[in-house]
């Protein structure tokens, strides 16, 4: 099993978009978060097909700190059903891989991890 993980979502503001990455860093579910956007995002919602900007916010967590990270973006997410998708990071560098183990230790102890 991976050690860390690349999380992604996505908000229809920038705005959201720092809201998320900010609460989820001071929570310590991720150590860190980067927001890219405009992009557009088609999709069917409700039985229409809806084509909207959004910005894509990708957080980077410990793997124990998965759970924490995807309740607080549930909880926190303006959407009914926010797009979560995590991916595992099979290779990095090992200072940076430290620093996201270290930046999310309190949330993994928290949980017994």
């Amino acid at each position: 099993m991976a050690e860390a993980l690349s999380v992604l979502t996505t908000v229809g503001s920038q705005e959201e978009a720092r809201a998320l990455a900010a609460g989820a860093v001071e929570r310590r579910v991720a150590a860190c978060a980067q927001i890219s956007g405009a992009v557009t995002s088609v999709y069917r919602w409700e039985g229409a097909v809806q084509t909207d900007p959004e910005w894509q916010v990708l957080f980077k967590t410990a793997a124990g700190s998965y759970d924490a990270l995807e309740t607080y973006l549930n909880e926190a997410h303006p959407y009914d059903v926010p797009e979560i998708i995590a991916t595992p990071i099979v290779r990095g560098s090992a200072a940076y891989l430290e620093w996201v183990r270290q930046e999310t230790q309190q949330t993994q102890e928290t949980q017994g991890a």
